[in-house]
């Protein structure tokens, strides 16, 4: 740390950093635009201007961009004398004289970063009389609205998108004072990240138009933090509602995880909690004949059809809570607890949970990524299973780069010049996987081949590093060498990451990954490792337990199952038609808790209307074992008393409590927390994920919504003209609505909305101390402990390549419409995804198959098919197939298809 005085007062600063972060860190407003904390000063809108001094003595000083300073040991500036002042608000001015007058119709307005800085200015008199610029906007895809008459030139936009995110379909165009930030021609923009363009922005270019479709003010909206349910990152999420409907996803910071940037999937993938045709009430299904029912009723039916039942099995969920998985786990017992997912991929589970709970590898953060000097990626596309990794890869490969080159002590807010020692560079990056990836384009060496043959690879280097590891013989000798040298340089690295995952499919490419790790462990490494799943609460549900969906299909044939309680689960996804039809013959009873009809609920008996992780709390574990808690945004009873949902764990305690006849239940999130914990004692770090239920500030709960929020009371005139007492939440310190303290000012890190006096913008972030000062999610909770000084010992492997006679099933993965959920979210399902099937070239030619040709195929007893799509780098006999999208179950992956023939 070192000194420097500020409008005559001394302020202790970090070194290395530029005066604006130094001032921003303690609070003292200087308006900016172009600088942000990911992507650094370019110096481009010189709004930033201080007045800086040689010493005491000099009474004039000069004006310099605070952006493009760094801190030195007792500098002396000033941000308020008249000439900086002046200088700031001349310089707005010059921004806005091409701005068009059309904030109160704006859809920033309100939520704008250039209102606070010109409000900051104090610029209110517009004196430019002349025409204004006009630009022809652009259609960039169903997520995001174009603007360009609003730009003001602050580059954050290309900054992002090209340099920092990897895109290559838009850019800058234009010179000097005529520029234009788009695409080359309008179409749908292609990077995972584009929806980011949204927050980054600091006027109104670019907007969200799924939230235009039904649109309202930034304070018009009720929050709450929330977690990314779409894969296993976890990414954290402010989410808000508006008349029972969610209006709209924001980033939320979190210093280990995604920090100021998500994807694209979790921004706009959550329709599924809005459509309508969702059950909302208890359905018993008689005979074919539905009866809706009241909650009661519905309670006593569910108890008397397991009163009745003399075997009852309870299927788990990965895309559910720890709480809804506990809560049926603890119904049935450990035995006859499914964790509703496939052998294979409970394996996986089981693998992933076993390795780390028992070796002494650790389990970087996102933020741990970006200082690694050398990755190699075994069989998993990255930036379609887990984009935000994919992101933070690029960053790690920036990084060494410019930590490798730079010898002139540039510093790592200066943009510009790290892009220019960064260009056309590539790192230590090497990625084995059966088609090219997201992240080739950053990649020093690509390996495109069979799943066998990556394991034979993976194998071979494991060997390399510690000959008493096995290795494969019989290997081609190129790529022989190609291992040998890439083993060094993992020997060599400091921080070198070892990436592999759920979605290839194949336990024997894991066990090959987690022995190169344990190779270099041996070495004295400081390797790190990442075993990706696949769902948001794999790691979770694998740390309660339980049998997988085959051996219950299994239980089921033999008649050993009279009811089955299904937790959110569509059982379709990884049994065929014709495993799901000996299911429903052979059990008496179906109870399905869900919030969405799936095929599922049409073999249930009883469906049981459970909430989305929108409408109820829970918690999640992420793929580094960090246990994260989401929260009710409202109450669904609030906007419509006709529905009677309640959480999947207050259904079954609803239930337990009627079969056991001991009446009312007031159990709330923090004793079903205690309950788990006594039961799974691995889980015990869950409940110092969140404060307590009676956490309070100040005596006062915390509002969920701003205290701008307007016309509360007119919401419900049309159902009453009185207004409507606010619901209680139990399970939270949140309050509905304003009721409560408004601005936290940062005292929990569980922030419900982005805000700050005077800076209403998302930029507003920047202003809460504890992220300037690394106090925000200081204590890092996992649930995984790391253990040193271990031996581990290697996988021995098998490995076989598989006939060309036959066609071989590779599952690949697509970011949209893959996940279950995606599937029902009708913006996504606008785009009209295909099911495509990747074959090699050749293979296409010798059986006559056309690109865009459906094709059938038969594989586990039943027919599907694929729209044909080509590629050199598929190998002979295999299929690629986006499994888990509609038609196509997980069940098939790794199998083999037979009778491949053009469809009718």
């Amino acid at each position: 740390m070192i000194n420097i005085y500020i409008d005559k007062k001394k302020y202790k600063v970090k070194k290395n950093i530029n005066l604006l972060q130094a001032c921003l860190s303690h609070s003292i407003d200087i308006p900016y635009f172009c600088w942000h904390p990911k992507l650094g000063s370019i110096g481009s809108c010189r709004q930033c201007a201080v007045k800086i001094y040689e010493d005491k003595n000099d009474d004039v000083g000069k004006l310099i961009m605070s952006c493009m300073t760094p801190v030195k040991n007792n500098q002396i500036i000033s941000t308020n004398d008249k000439e900086s002042k002046k200088f700031r608000k001349m310089i707005i001015e010059l921004l806005m004289t091409n701005h068009p007058h059309d904030c109160p119709i704006c859809e920033e307005g309100g939520n704008c970063h250039l209102q606070d800085m010109t409000v900051m200015t104090q610029h209110n008199v517009r004196r430019y009389k002349f025409s204004k610029k006009h630009y022809k906007s652009q259609f960039l895809g169903s997520f995001i609205s174009h603007e360009m008459n609003r730009c003001i030139s602050c580059y954050r936009c290309v900054r992002f998108y090209n340099d920092y995110a990897g895109g290559k379909d838009f850019g800058v165009y234009g010179i000097s004072n005529n520029l234009y930030f788009g695409r080359i021609q309008s179409g749908t923009l292609e990077s995972e990240f584009s929806g980011n363009l949204i927050e980054i922005c600091p006027t109104g270019v670019f907007t969200d138009k799924v939230h235009s479709k039904k649109y309202n003010r930034k304070w018009d909206m009720q929050n709450a933090p929330s977690i990314c349910q779409h894969c296993s990152i976890g990414c954290n999420l402010i989410i808000g509602e508006r008349y029972g409907e969610l209006r709209k996803i924001d980033n939320r910071y979190n210093t280990y995880i995604n920090k100021y940037f998500i994807c694209d999937l979790g921004r706009f993938g959550y329709g599924y909690n809005n459509l309508h045709n969702r059950p909302f009430i208890p359905i018993f299904n008689h005979k074919k004949k539905n009866k809706k029912l009241d909650i009661k009723t519905a309670i006593k039916y569910a108890s008397k059809i397991i009163n009745t039942s003399s075997n009852v099995i309870g299927i788990g969920s990965s895309r559910t809570s720890i709480e809804n998985n506990f809560a049926l786990y603890s119904m049935v017992g450990k035995k006859n607890f499914s964790t509703g997912i496939s052998e294979k991929y409970n394996k996986s589970i089981k693998l992933i949970i076993e390795t780390f709970k028992k070796s002494n590898l650790d389990i970087p953060s996102i933020s741990d990524i970006e200082k690694s000097d050398l990755i190699l990626i075994l069989g998993e596309n990255v930036s379609q299973t887990a984009p935000i990794i994919s992101l933070a890869i690029r960053q790690a490969v920036k990084n060494n780069n410019f930590n490798k080159k730079n010898k002139n002590n540039i510093y790592s807010w200066q943009f510009d010049a790290i892009k220019n020692i960064n260009q056309n560079l590539k790192s230590n990056l090497f990625i084995t996987n059966v088609t090219p990836t997201g992240l080739d384009d950053v990649s020093k060496y690509k390996y495109f081949d069979s799943i066998e043959k990556q394991c034979i690879f993976a194998c071979n280097i494991a060997n390399n590093i510690n000959k008493t590891f096995p290795k494969i013989k019989n290997f081609n000798k190129k790529l022989l060498k190609i291992t040998k040298k890439i083993s060094k340089k993992l020997l060599l690295a400091k921080n070198p990451l070892i990436i592999s995952g759920i979605s290839s499919g194949s336990l024997k490419l894991i066990k090959s990954a987690i022995n190169i790790s344990y190779a270099l462990k041996s070495k004295g490494s400081f390797v790190k490792t990442i075993i990706l799943p696949l769902e948001s609460n794999d790691i979770g549900l694998g740390l309660i337990g339980g049998i997988s969906l085959d051996k219950v299909l299994d239980k089921c044939k033999n008649n050993l199952v009279d009811t089955i309680i299904i937790m959110e689960n569509d059982i379709y996804r990884f049994l065929t038609k014709k495993n799901v039809n000996i299911i429903k013959k052979n059990v008496n009873n179906i109870i399905l808790i869900d919030h969405q009809f799936t095929k599922t609920s049409k073999i249930s008996n009883l469906l049981l209307p459970s909430m989305t992780s929108i409408e109820s709390s829970g918690t999640i574990v992420n793929y580094e074992s960090r246990p994260q808690r989401f929260f009710k945004v409202y109450e669904p009873s609030f906007y419509d008393k006709n529905k009677k949902q309640l959480e999947g764990w207050r259904w079954i305690d609803k239930i337990k409590q009627k079969i056991n006849n001991t009446g009312k239940s007031y159990i709330n999130i923090d004793k079903i927390v205690d309950y788990c914990i006594s039961e799974i004692p691995i889980l015990k770090n869950i409940k110092y994920v969140s404060p307590k239920v009676d956490f309070r500030i100040f005596n006062q709960k915390i509002a969920r919504s701003h205290i701008r929020y307007s016309g509360r009371t007119s919401m419900m005139s049309n159902v009453c003209i009185h207004e409507k007492s606010q619901p209680e939440d139990i399970d939270s310190m949140f309050s509905f609505s304003t009721d409560g303290l408004n601005n936290i000012n940062c005292q929990t890190d569980h922030i419900p909305f982005v805000w700050y006096p005077g800076w209403n913008s998302p930029q507003s972030i920047i202003k809460y101390k504890k992220i300037f000062h690394n106090n925000f999610h200081k204590k890092k909770i996992i649930l995984f402990k790391y253990i040193n000084n271990i031996k581990n010992s290697p996988f021995i492997l098998k490995i076989k390549e598989h006939s060309i006679k036959k066609w071989k099933i590779i599952p690949y993965y697509l970011l949209f419409g893959c996940h279950y959920l995606t599937q029902l979210t009708k913006i996504i399902r606008d785009k009209n995804i295909k099911v495509y099937g990747i074959i090699n070239n050749l293979d296409g030619i010798r059986y006559g198959f056309l690109e865009e040709e459906k094709i059938e195929f038969t594989c586990l007893s039943e027919n599907f098919y694929f729209y044909c799509r080509y590629s050199k780098y598929m190998k002979p006999g295999h299929i690629g197939l986006p499994l888990g999208m509609k038609h196509i179950p997980l069940s098939l992956s790794m199998k083999f298809a037979s009778d491949l023939r053009k469809k009718l």
